[in-house]
């Protein structure tokens, strides 16, 4: 007997839907006696593997006259060890097949390698290296000074709008120390001493302040039998890890300034104090933001670049962090166009967020873009490496990345629109006027 045509699109739609089911991640975890997380992902379908090894430090651990330790220590990691000799390696890595890097935010500094699978043991044991046996010395700090100065002037001074970020969390933060960056103040470790910087080490380069998780092609006994031999015997912290525990007040009035740089295109900055992650109201302000900016189709682009024609680029952008942070959104004018214009229509696009509930067609829309976000993110096995890490370290359930898009998709309509009103105010943000030099002509 033959389907009616409208028996089989539904049973299609069944099938496809059941097509559409998440694969669950399996992995182990546990910890070993000296306090380090471990996190072990098997995964055969290509023959590599990602070795991540997360410290929870970052920038927010710093003490304010000494800023930029957490990243700067992100490249004296690369100096060598007491077994492995000066510019070595990241040569030993690529040497053997594989790529290497870190990097390091607000909350934690991340380093990893991918490497071929045979070269898994490898990987350990040279992160078991700089854990236990760092080289931290007048060569190597002076090294390393030079590089992170250059970087900066690179990345921050040299840049258009690269000075972004740190012009605007240190008028939006008074008390909190997202105030400064992670790239910090090269003038604090240029001041800083040999001691400082291995006290620094001893403090929070220690393995109950580390996850170490492993995602690909691994034998997971094997591993653990690995793990055990290059990390078991390194001797845990007896004191405390530091956390700042301060909280921001509340900002009560809007902050307004202008900065002058060197660049062709005004610009208009807004940032908002925005919910930490891992709240109800951050995956609200998340999906906001998509609203806003991801895509050609999104509210910013459709309006203010595309029929406006006010701005050559406009977006929104929330930072995650692990305490209260900033969602940012900037607009780069179009030549003849002044700022006042881009931020007038900037308001408009977050007015209507806070006015209008967003339509079922947009809401469908939203949830996909969000879904189709979260499985490209653990799509290789060191997306999935790092997402165990991090849920892990930030919110003490690395099973997260099997279930923390339900809690996107637990976001309603209503929802989006009662943190469009809740933090989207004037008197909660700081709004930066990026002007072109001057002196230029």
């Amino acid at each position: 007997m033959r389907m009616k045509p409208y028996l089989w699109a539904g049973a299609m739609l069944i099938g496809l839907a059941g097509f559409a089911q998440r694969p669950q991640i399996e992995f182990e975890e546990y910890d070993l006696k000296n306090g380090m997380h471990v996190i072990l992902h098997e995964d055969h379908s290509t023959p590599i593997v990602a070795v991540t090894l997360s410290y929870h430090v970052g920038s927010k651990n710093e003490n304010p006259e000494r800023t930029g330790f957490a990243h700067f220590f992100e490249h004296l990691l690369f100096e060598g060890t007491e077994h492995i000799e000066r510019g070595e390696y990241m040569k030993l890595v690529q040497e053997n097949g594989g790529a290497i890097n870190a990097n390091t935010s607000f909350d934690r500094t991340f380093y990893y390698e991918i490497m071929p699978s045979n070269q898994l043991e490898l990987a350990l044991w040279m992160e078991s290296e700089r854990l236990l046996h760092a080289k931290i010395d007048s060569v190597g700090v002076e090294t390393q000074r030079k590089v992170v100065q250059e970087e900066k002037r690179q990345r921050y001074e040299n840049t258009p709008y690269g000075k972004i970020l740190p012009e605007t969390f240190s008028r939006a933060f008074q008390k909190h120390p997202y105030r400064w960056v992670p790239i910090g103040e090269f003038a604090h470790l240029q001041a800083a001493s040999i001691e400082e910087f291995m006290e620094f080490y001893k403090t929070f380069y220690v393995p109950n302040n580390a996850t170490l998780s492993i995602a690909g092609d691994i034998n997971i006994e094997q591993t653990k039998k690995w793990i055990d031999k290059y990390f078991s015997g390194i001797p845990a912290s007896k004191n405390p890890i530091p956390r700042p525990d301060i909280v921001e007040p509340a900002q009560t009035e809007e902050i307004r300034d202008t900065v002058y740089d060197n660049v062709q295109l005004p610009a208009v900055i807004m940032a908002y104090h925005s919910p930490a992650q891992g709240t109800d109201d951050y995956y609200a302000m998340q999906m906001l933001s998509t609203i806003l900016s991801q895509g050609n189709s999104s509210r910013m682009v459709k309006q203010i670049v595309d029929k406006k024609q006010l701005a050559a680029f406009a977006g929104a952008f929330p930072l995650p962090t692990e305490d209260p942070g900033l969602t940012l959104m900037f607009g780069i004018a179009n030549v003849g166009i002044q700022p006042q214009e881009v931020e007038a229509a900037m308001n408009e696009e977050v007015d209507r967020m806070k006015n209008e509930l967003i339509s079922e067609e947009e809401y469908e829309k939203l949830k996909n873009q969000i879904e189709s976000n979260f499985i490209q993110s653990n799509s290789t096995v060191a997306g999935i490496a790092e997402s165990l890490s991090d849920y892990h370290m930030y919110y003490g359930d690395a099973n997260l990345i099997n279930t923390e898009l339900d809690r996107y998709m637990a976001v309603s309509r209503e929802d989006i629109q009662n943190v469009a009103k809740k933090y989207l105010n004037d008197t909660n943000r700081v709004v930066l006027y990026w002007m072109p030099n001057p002196q230029n002509p």
